[in-house]
């Protein structure tokens, strides 16, 4: 998938979160930020004009799930 270098400010609270949720899936902030951007913006209906965000989402998140599923097998 493309990426987009971009410069965001979030509250220190979410960033915290963010960081711990990508660690525990075993993804970097980044990429665990950009799923749940995408996950969200399928969630509240955003326009899908430049592709098929929802499929890409779900298809995502099946990766996520199994490397979670992983991390726990592994402890």
């Amino acid at each position: 998938m493309a990426t987009r270098k971009v410069t965001l400010s979030i509250d220190h609270t979410a960033w915290a979160l963010a960081e711990a949720a990508a660690a525990r899936a075993g993804i970097s902030p980044s990429a665990w930020l950009s799923a749940a951007a995408r996950r969200e913006a399928v969630r509240l209906g955003a326009g899908t004009d430049w592709g098929d965000a929802e499929a890409e989402a779900l298809a995502y998140d099946g990766d996520l799930a199994a490397a979670e599923a992983d991390i726990r097998a592994a402890r």
